[in-house]
């Protein structure tokens, strides 16, 4: 066994700070690590109450938590999951990390801690969040090119859909067919990007099986490979389309330039117009309460529409109504659109504005993650504001409020 030397020897040179307390929280001893550590001459804190080296915003529940080790004592760590800091002489608050054990003799409690200054360690922890905001900011940067990028692709993009649309009409002939279609397949596969890709795989392998179907009783599974051709290039023009507005938005190009319009008929034309991305079944409830005409932008508040009620069908399954319900009163236009679709988890719903969030939930369904991001921006330039409201599994509730423009 150790003789008293080497144990004397052991608490005066170990490099953790080691402090005795008896059972009424007093310091009893402390070896010179802990004078070091908190700035105190020799024999100074004998007798001082542990509360000292506390800051004294912790010190009221610290004297709880004392009591509470005291009537149930183990050999534990401190702090769990939460910082802790110390307080030195001179007022200096310091982070520490601190294990307890403890021992009985004549009877009375005394309780050891073992501290540790981690001030170090809590530098490079900060450093490194640092780090990780300077990559935040580079993939960051990273976004802003490929938005730039948009405006060059769109042009190689749109010589590639109109011989998309000359194809359909050409597919009965079938040298000519499988010859314009594989000079279309390597047209987009040469440009394919990663927000690309799963459109245009779906374009290329429909158009590959098309050109085996040659003959005339297989007209029906041309036509089904020819819609999803036609889904999936309006999927590439949405994804364009969003890209594009962002990048206007982002350049200033976009402002309001609001007009007196009818609210009622713009929402009807609007409904009529998007009917098309419907599934079967899918409808629309339309509620209209108080003024029709109101004095707003008529093309934001369009698209701002155009957006919220194709992703109220995208996001709902067939036989599903979709509700539209607007009022104009006092100055103040809403419209609220309502769907019994997917619906959004609560922790998806405050991120749902964010440029490129999309919520857990419909991953595997296409989507750019940019459309909600864009209302919002909209919203913005025309003073308005939006609320959602969602219960997953049930449904989707969105509020727009904006106010009549003033005249000048």
């Amino acid at each position: 066994m150790l003789d008293r030397a080497h144990m004397t020897s052991l608490f005066e040179n170990a490099t953790e700070g080691i402090i005795l307390t008896n059972g009424q929280g007093h310091i009893v001893l402390v070896n010179p690590a802990v004078e070091r550590m908190f700035g105190y001459e020799a024999n100074e804190l004998n007798g001082q109450p542990v509360e000292i080296l506390i800051p004294g915003s912790f010190r009221p529940g610290h004297q709880a938590l004392r009591e509470g080790f005291h009537k149930k004592p183990s050999n534990r760590s401190m702090g769990a999951n939460r910082d802790l800091f110390a307080l030195k002489k001179n007022g200096e608050e310091f982070p520490v990390e601190i294990s307890l054990s403890h021992y009985k003799k004549n009877n009375e409690l005394f309780v050891i801690a073992f501290i540790v200054d981690i001030t170090l360690r809590k530098e490079v922890e900060q450093n490194l969040v640092k780090k990780q905001e300077k990559v935040t900011f580079e993939i960051r940067k990273l976004n802003t090119e490929l938005e730039k990028k948009v405006d060059e692709r769109t042009h190689i993009l749109k010589e590639a859909l109109e011989k998309l649309e000359q194809s359909q009409t050409e597919l009965h002939e079938a040298l000519d067919k499988e010859k314009m279609l594989n000079e279309i397949k390597s047209r987009f596969v040469s440009m394919a990007s990663h927000e690309f890709r799963t459109p245009l795989s779906a374009v290329l392998s429909s158009a590959s099986l098309i050109s085996k179907y040659t003959k005339e009783d297989d007209q029906e599974k041309r036509d089904k490979h020819i819609n999803r051709i036609k889904d999936s290039v309006k999927h590439l023009n949405d994804i364009l389309e969003d890209f594009l507005s962002l990048g206007r938005l982002d350049e200033g190009r976009i402002n309001a330039d609001p007009t007196e319009f009818n609210l009622r008929e713009m929402i009807d034309e609007t409904l009529a117009e998007v009917k098309v991305v419907l599934k079967p079944g899918q409808k629309f409830n339309l509620k209209y309460e108080g003024e029709e005409k109101i004095n707003a932008d008529k093309k934001l508040l369009r698209n701002i529409l155009i957006n919220l009620i194709s992703n109220a069908a995208k996001f709902s399954e067939e036989d599903s109504p979709i509700t539209i319900s607007a009022k104009s009163e006092n100055e103040i236009n809403t419209i609220t659109v309502a769907d019994k679709g997917l619906g959004i988890s609560t922790k998806d719903q405050e991120h749902l504005f964010t440029m490129f969030y999309r919520a857990s939930n419909v991953t595997n369904i296409q989507g750019t993650g940019l459309g909600l991001h864009i209302v919002k921006r909209y919203l913005d330039l025309i003073n308005g504001t939006v609320n959602l409201q969602s219960i997953l599994g049930k449904g989707t509730s969105i509020t727009i409020t904006f106010p009549n423009a003033i005249n000048n």
